[in-house]
């Protein structure tokens, strides 16, 4: 869910596919085969793994290599996570992006001596950053010193096309990213070539002057349309000089790559690759980018966060430049803007306004404080509540009771009498429909401007369709050094197949990468981004969940009732009881005292955590403090503990080192590791992550005793996990899961009667308990009518003998008693005169 996953096609293996022939995997490890498969049935498997988790991205491993400038040094096996930087293992390059929107002038024209200027300068400043960068290895700076690679891009193509009243699925939209491209890359060479005649070329560069000239050449005959490529399989797309909306571009990007060619011809370059386009994902907003690398816009309508809280809805600032480009008058955009955002007051509003709120019994405070929330608000029926208008107002005035604003679903407008369509109406006059699909005075013809990467809006019905996504990749692919970095949408509806066709187009069009992702196929996605119309009634969403029921496969079935029962869950937070219980844990961290405090749920499930540190600063101590009131919210919404576990487990930051006061944890990297090893052996079972054998903590670890005899046979032959956790479902109820962790033994009744305490009676699933305070600190629970009795025993109730036991047996494997400074472990033997850890491996010193 959260990784980039990439797989290699080769031209071969893609053919074989189509023609439908065999495909041997051959083995890392001695070059033979390994098995032999079907090639479309693999094929097929990769595209049905992008349709349900969007993973993996697919590289064509044939035409990235054909693209090479440097061949002679090596082939070029994989790239970084989002696949624009394809080179020679252990490089690296520096990125920049250009926001193409600065040159854009006021009379729609494109600044072509500004841009060349830009894509001069940042050049020269991206080849001078390679002696200044730092690097996470010498082979990593030898080789980016040996190659010299950059990574000069562009972001906000989108809103450049939208602003000149174009679409982003057009012929023109596309010949305007080629000839963009052709001009950045083209410069960004020439300048180099420059750079190598004053400092020479790159050091690598002699041994691969022949492959790195014929890539220049093929990048310069796709500007020219030229044809007669040298070395490619698949022929790029070409650049329609014909189709370019900016006067002077296509002479200037034809012109840059004579110039770059023969420049290179002469000095050499100075730079083994020029330009990658990266995604600009956080830079784009520094930027003030509407868009991002060469994506379309993904929404018209954005919200704004606000400096003193709140946020504050804005439409896409290309939209009205673009309406105007299109020849539409002020009042005209002002509607259309409307439209998409609202009024964000109720003053005008049909139905639900000032007038009919009063006749409610509204008070002029009581809308003013309406309308001081409305601007930011995503639905009005957000604003009307308790919070905004008082308890008082709404008992007095309106006439609520407290059952009523307490329940989470309370809609106060239909509440108050209001229609359904009469409070759809309102909501679109105040927050708008977020589209400008049904504008007033907006021609059809036009909206193919505005179409996003997504529907937009509760009523928006465009969007951008896969190819439009690709065919924009292949126009300015020919012209990028490196890949493209660029998601291609596909809506939730799109099949297995359709993935399938938009990797072959991808390859037929010359791409290097494509990563697909179809709406809702990451777990997080359709909680977030499926929203059911406010005119859709619940009958009528049942009845179009049992119809998508009945149409699935059994496969499709599952995973449809899968997805519903994840969203149900995971939009409702469940809330702890007012009294419930858990445990309090005391321990030391590196000489810091540490108070891990739980709260659980009826069935033991850990709901909340706390954490006080004793002798920290203010700022330290409230920082753990959220923390784990996040974590806490996160348990009540349904994250998994595990998923904590394996996030916070290992970080290592101060305060560190020796825990005392645990009986299962002995070292920590951190507080945060302490915390979370602590609540995966009590919650989770995860002795792996103790430094104690979980048999040792358990108070039967003494061995066999004289009353082993007493039990009764039947008792023997049942299975002892069928018993520990008959009698666990029990304990919960009683008792601290956590604080127990699952350490049940079981006794006889002469065995129980033996224990000495306190006996109290309560009554669990129709049985009569009885619950007693059992000998080191633990609770017994005897099912009275049964010869059973659950002793749940504190862990630190191990016997004096059993700890004697274990350290004899420590002694002889040789253990010093020394913590392993990688793993934490006690398992430190000598070597020679260092140690080294039987865990793990690591030595202190010698090898």
């Amino acid at each position: 869910q959260n990784s980039n996953n990439s797989v290699r096609l080769t031209n071969d293996f893609l053919q074989k596919a189509l023609d439908d022939e065999p495909w041997d995997l051959i083995r890392r490890t001695d070059g033979k085969v390994h098995e032999t498969i079907s090639a479309r049935g693999l094929l097929d498997k990769i595209s049905h793994a992008a349709w349900a988790s969007a993973d993996p991205g697919v590289q064509f491993d044939t035409t990235i290599n054909e693209w090479h400038t440097c061949p002679e040094s090596g082939r070029i096996n994989a790239s970084n996570p989002c696949s624009e930087y394809m080179f020679l293992d252990d490089t690296a390059c520096n990125l920049a992006s250009i926001n193409l929107m600065k040159f854009r002038q006021e009379d729609g024209s494109f600044d072509i001596e500004g841009y060349r200027h830009a894509c001069r300068l940042w050049t020269i400043v991206l080849e001078i950053s390679v002696l200044m960068a730092q690097f996470p290895s010498e082979e990593i700076a030898l080789g980016s010193y040996d190659f010299r690679t950059l990574g000069l891009g562009y972001a906000n193509i989108g809103g450049l096309l939208m602003a000149t009243g174009l679409s982003y699925d057009s012929d023109e939209g596309r010949a305007a990213a080629a000839g963009i491209t052709a001009l950045m890359t083209a410069v960004s060479y020439e300048t180099s070539a420059e750079m190598a005649k004053e400092l020479g070329p790159f050091r690598r560069f002699p041994e691969n002057r022949d492959a790195m000239l014929r890539v220049i050449r093929n990048h310069r005959r796709a500007a020219h349309a030229s044809g007669g490529y040298e070395g490619l399989t698949i022929a790029p797309v070409e650049m329609v000089a014909r189709d370019l909306p900016f006067a002077g571009l296509a002479d200037a990007a034809t012109e840059a790559w004579d110039k770059a060619l023969a420049a290179g011809e002469a000095h050499g370059f100075r730079n083994a690759q020029a330009t990658v386009i990266a995604p600009t994902g956080t830079i784009g907003l520094v930027m003030d980018c509407d868009t991002t690398g060469v994506e379309p816009d993904f929404a018209l309508v954005k919200f704004k966060k606000l400096a003193g809280g709140g946020y504050f809805k804005i439409i896409n600032q290309m939209v009205p430049t673009a309406l105007r480009t299109l020849g539409y008058k002020e009042q005209d955009i002002e509607a259309i803007v409307l439209y998409a955002v609202g009024h964000g007051s109720l003053k005008a509003a049909p139905q639900i306004n000032h007038e009919t709120l009063t006749n409610i019994g509204f008070t002029e405070e009581k809308l003013a404080a309406i309308e001081e929330n409305l601007a930011s608000a995503f639905d009005i029926r957000f604003v009307f509540n308790r919070w905004t208008l008082g308890d008082a107002f709404c008992k007095t005035a309106l006439g609520f009771t407290d059952e009523q604003l307490d329940a989470p679903d309370f809609d106060m407008l239909s509440a108050m009498g209001f229609s359904k369509d009469a409070i759809e109406a309102a909501n679109e006059h105040v927050c708008g429909t977020m589209t400008v699909e049904g504008a007033p005075n907006l021609k059809d013809e036009h909206l193919p401007v505005f179409d996003c990467a997504n529907p937009c809006g509760r009523k928006g019905t465009r969007f951008l369709a896969a190819d439009s996504h690709i065919k924009m990749l292949a126009a300015a692919q020919p012209f990028i050094s490196g890949a493209i970095s660029k998601t291609i949408n596909m809506p939730n509806a799109a099949s297995i197949e359709e993935c399938k066709e938009a990797y072959l187009l991808s390859w037929r069009l010359g791409l290097k990468a494509n990563a697909l992702y179809r709406d809702g196929s990451k777990l997080s996605q359709p909680l977030a981004a499926i929203h059911l119309g406010d005119d859709d009634t619940d009958e009528e969403m049942e009845e179009t969940f049992a119809e998508k029921i009945a149409e699935a496969s059994p496969p499709q079935r599952a995973e449809i009732v899968a997805e519903r029962i994840v969203e149900r869950l995971v939009q409702q937070r469940r809330r702890l009881p007012h009294r419930r219980k858990g445990y309090t844990q005391k321990a030391s961290v590196g000489g810091h005292k540490v108070y891990l405090r739980t709260g659980e749920y009826e069935d033991g499930q850990l709901g909340e955590i706390f954490v006080d540190m004793h002798k920290e600063g203010a700022a330290f101590r409230s920082l753990m403090n959220n923390f784990a009131i996040a974590v806490s919210i996160g348990l009540q919404y349904g994250v998994p503990l595990e998923e904590y576990v394996e996030a916070f487990t290992f970080t290592r930051f101060e305060p560190s080192g020796m825990v005392t006061g645990n009986d299962a944890i002995k070292m920590s990297t951190s507080i945060l590791d302490y915390m979370f090893r602590e609540l995966a052996i009590s919650y989770l079972g995860r002795n792996d992550l103790s430094h104690a054998d979980p048999e040792d903590l358990k108070p039967d670890s003494m061995g066999d005793g004289e009353s082993e005899s007493a039990i009764p046979e039947e008792w023997r032959e049942r299975r002892v996990d069928e018993i520990r956790q008959e009698t666990l479902d029990v304990v919960k109820r009683v008792a601290s899961k956590g604080y127990v962790r699952d350490n049940l033994v079981v006794f006889t009744n002469n065995a129980t009667q033996a224990a000495a305490g306190q006996q109290t009676t309560i009554s669990a699933s129709g049985q009569q308990l009885e619950a007693r305070a059992a000998s080191g600190g633990g609770v017994a629970v005897v099912a009275t009518g049964e010869a059973a009795v659950v002793a749940a025993v504190s862990a630190n109730s191990g016997s004096a003998a059993g700890g004697m036991q274990a350290r004899a047996v420590a002694r002889l494997k040789g253990y010093e008693g020394d913590p392993c400074p990688e793993c934490a472990n006690f398992t430190m033997v000598r070597n020679g005169v260092c140690l080294k850890c039987d865990s793990c491996g690591s030595t202190t010193g010698c090898s």
